[in-house]
């Protein structure tokens, strides 16, 4: 449709797309309203600081979520996990020996070695732990005496001290203690019947632990080869150096723990009995069990030797005992420590720590036992994965039973120090 106006002249104008008659020519007309421009659809934009938090959440939820369910996995197969784990320490500590033997005399076969080493490490190991547990259980009821009387003291000078608490308040601690053992009896009983079916369990872990250990003994290096089979081709190489380096530093770790445990109960056994605190020997004893876990263990041992030295002769043997395990203390961190482990295996504090404290929690005693190997285990095979010096080292030049190999800079002589196919 079109419309016409006037002009001042008379001549009709055209407005819309059809012929003025009296122009004769045709025109397009203007559109009465203007079309308003295309809007550009509108983005929501998300914070850069909720993307962040988001993306960290996420990620956050996703490694508990892995670490619940290896948790998980692992207090569900304990009972398969744990002998597991205890024969590939033994092997880190027999293997070089069995590969030693079997280099070092020709026509001696490899499985031949291997039962020799079995064997004899095994009576060695066994009779030095026999003799040490002996030597704890012969004086343990002497022990117990000690650390009641020990107790007994602390609470005369708690009555007597600041706190001032008086006996019927003593005797109101007392019995809610008995009340708590009288209601916990059903327990107790329970525990002490369950214990009679943990013998078979203790049985059959321990032969499921030794039967393992003969094959990683003997067939180490081949079942090392069937798990690297897994690995993608373009990494093997970066995985196998890793692993050799771990296990080069479990053989190192295993070795100097035992090394340095012998050397804190001897020399802190030495100490107790010149200073006069009775018990020396089930104290030292003591002491080298908890030098298999660290820091905790040092903490534990050295806080009975000293209670006992408080009830025996008074605060200045405690104090003297205190200062005697502060020095031995010092000896294994400085020197023990730095001349057995290297720079390579150690661990910070807190890395130590929290790593007990959840094998604690996961499998009790055997998981604050076990955790420190196991961490040490993954700490240079993640560190190996890490450098990228190890993507350019050939695997046949790190042997994964010198404890040298742990460390970086040391590669070995291929041509003199070969790993068997069958260590």
């Amino acid at each position: 449709m079109t419309a016409q106006r006037g002009t001042g002249t008379g001549a009709p104008e055209v407005v819309g797309d059809r012929m003025d008659p009296a122009a004769g020519q045709t025109t397009t007309a203007r559109p009465l309203v203007e079309a308003s421009p295309k809007r550009p659809k509108q983005r929501w934009t998300i914070p850069r600081g909720l993307d962040v938090a988001a993306g960290l959440a996420w990620r956050v939820v996703l490694i508990a979520a892995a670490v619940a369910t290896v948790i998980y996995v692992a207090s569900t197969l304990s009972v398969v996990l744990i002998p597991v784990v205890i024969a590939l320490i033994l092997a880190s500590l027999l293997a070089p020996e069995a590969h030693l033997m079997s280099s070092k005399v020709r026509w001696l076969p490899h499985a031949l070695a291997t039962a020799i080493v079995i064997i004899g490490g095994l009576a060695i190991v066994g009779g030095v732990f026999t003799g040490v547990v002996y030597a704890f259980i012969s004086g343990l009821p002497q022990l117990t005496s000690a650390f009641s009387g020990s107790l007994a003291e602390i609470q005369n000078w708690v009555r007597t001290g600041p706190l001032g608490l008086n006996n019927q308040q003593f005797a109101q601690i007392g019995d809610q203690i008995l009340g708590s053992i009288q209601s916990s009896q059903a327990a107790i009983a329970t525990s002490a019947l369950s214990a009679v079916g943990t013998v078979g369990e203790l049985l059959t872990e321990g032969l499921l632990a030794l039967f393992t250990l003969i094959f990683l003994i003997h067939d180490g290096g081949a079942i090392w080869r069937f798990l690297l089979g897994g690995v993608p081709r373009a990494v093997r190489d970066r995985a196998d150096v890793a692993g050799r380096r771990a296990f080069a530093s479990l053989v190192g770790y295993t070795r100097a723990i035992i090394v340095v445990a012998f050397i804190d109960a001897v020399t802190a056994g030495i100490g107790l009995w010149l200073i006069g605190v009775p018990l020396a020997v089930p104290l030292a004893a003591l002491i080298f069990f908890g030098a298999f876990i660290p820091t905790l263990g040092a903490v534990i041992s050295g806080a009975v030797a000293a209670l006992v030295a408080l009830v025996s002769g008074g605060l200045t043997d405690a104090l003297l005992v205190v200062l005697l395990l502060l020095a031995v203390q010092n000896l294994e961190g400085y020197i023990l420590q730095p001349l057995f482990l290297g720079k390579s295996i150690k661990l910070h504090p807190l890395a130590v720590v929290l790593p007990i404290a959840c094998g604690l929690v996961v499998a009790g005693i055997p998981g604050a036992l076990l955790a420190v190997p196991l961490v040490t285990v993954v700490d240079n095979g993640v560190r190996s994965l890490l450098r990228t010096s190890d993507g350019e080292v050939d695997p046949g030049t790190v042997n994964p039973l010198d404890p040298r190999s742990a460390r970086p800079e040391y590669h070995s002589d291929p041509a003199v120090d070969v790993v068997p196919e069958a260590s």
